[in-house]
């Protein structure tokens, strides 16, 4: 027999491991052994695992520094000078600019209404009448007088003319008599048309007009109402000139002015008007504390009178002025003062302002255009450590 060995037969080793053929001829090659560690190669292991866990988490502690105080998280914005408008808002109602309250100039017992609330009127129209029957019984009476007077004026003019007539053949004392007599009719006359004219006019007053044109806003008078000269019976208004009627609160009062402009909003709508400051009381009311203002509109408006309206009245304008919000500002002893954010402290600024009611109050001096301006002065003192936003600490 051969003593040759085919490869098929053949048994070969590689590392101390048998090759086993394949069908086909191939070999599969078994993925070699996995190294086992020692203990000790273990353990050293994990000790520099730990280094380099410790050696990142120092890091990342050096780099956040959570024990380093931050400083107190505040808002700022830059002062920066802009255009100003003062605007003082008040609350008003529409009223008529010319209001006449109607009262009777007589007492007595109404006996007719023939207008009602509302209604147009014009000059010297009826709007009530007063029971006139005792004066119209003085009217007759004078009338009457005046008749019998105005007989005897003729009688007397009569007897003057004849005694005139007879020339010599009367004497002159007759003719004397004659004279004065015409004389004391022609006065007496005049002194009964005088009373006659007087119970006419006090007739005219039971009859009561309209003293100008406009509308019947109130009507106080019913039939069989006893009335006297302190009843207002009605109010009439000239509707084609409304105002807004309005208080000041007196800490104001120095700053109003005829001719002011205003913008007006009527009570339900959304439009704004122009008006201007047309009439301001010369004196503050010691019960309120307010001064009396009225505001006229430019072009003529029609609405119910009492309507509320809300006026912003501009007191003043400004090009450039610089202004912060009303809570950046402090006021103690030492007078109003604001908090800039300097290098992260919070630096007290003595200023002055001008104190309005608005959410935003002018600086006049004290502040420097650029400055950080901490928005809220609560909790803040000269000196505070302070954490401003990275974006306004990139602000110009």
């Amino acid at each position: 027999m051969s003593d040759a060995k085919t490869p098929n037969s053949a048994a070969l080793r590689t590392g101390g491991e048998l090759m086993t053929p394949n069908i086909g001829g191939q070999l599969t090659v078994p993925p070699p052994p996995t190294p086992t560690l020692s203990p000790r190669q273990s353990f050293n292991g994990w000790i520099w695992a730990g280094l380099v866990a410790l050696v990142l988490g120092a890091a990342a502690l050096w780099y956040v520094q959570p024990w380093a105080s931050k400083g107190l998280a505040v808002t700022v914005e830059t002062a920066t000078p802009a255009p100003l408008i003062l605007v003082l808002a008040v609350n008003g109602r529409l009223a008529p600019q010319h209001l006449v309250a109607v009262k009777p100039t007589v007492a007595g017992t109404v006996t007719a209404v023939p207008v009602e609330a509302g209604a147009v009127v014009r000059q010297g129209e009826i709007l009530a009448q007063i029971d006139a029957s005792g004066q119209q019984a003085q009217v007759r009476q004078f009338k009457a007088g005046l008749d019998a007077g105005l007989a005897a004026q003729e009688q007397a003019e009569a007897n003057l003319a004849r005694a005139a007539a007879l020339g010599g053949n009367i004497t002159r004392t007759a003719l004397g008599d004659a004279r004065t007599a015409q004389q004391t009719a022609v006065q007496e006359v005049a002194r009964l048309t005088a009373l006659l004219d007087q119970a006419q006019i006090g007739l005219a007053k039971y009859t009561i007009a309209a003293p100008v044109a406009g509308k019947v806003l109130n009507r106080n008078a019913e039939v069989g109402q006893v009335v006297d000269i302190a009843t207002a019976l009605f109010a009439i208004a000239d509707l084609g000139k409304l105002v807004v009627e309005t208080d000041v609160d007196e800490g104001y009062a120095a700053r109003m002015t005829l001719g002011l402009p205003a913008v007006l909003q009527l009570k339900g709508e959304s439009a704004k008007r122009d008006g201007r400051v047309s009439f301001v009381a010369a004196q503050v009311d010691a019960a309120t504390g307010g001064l009396a203002v009225k505001i006229a509109f430019d072009d003529p408006v029609t609405a119910p009178v009492g309507l509320t309206v809300t006026a912003n009245i501009i007191v003043g304008r400004q090009a450039a002025a610089i202004s912060v919000p009303r809570a950046a500002v402090v006021t103690d002893a030492t007078g109003a003062a604001v908090f800039v954010a300097v290098a992260g402290h919070a630096v007290r600024r003595d200023v002055s302002v001008v104190d309005w009611p608005a959410d935003r109050v002018q600086v006049t001096s004290g502040l420097a255009a650029g400055e950080l301006v901490i928005t809220d002065a609560t909790g803040l003192a000269d000196g505070l450590a302070v954490s401003v936003p990275a974006a306004a600490k990139a602000d110009p």
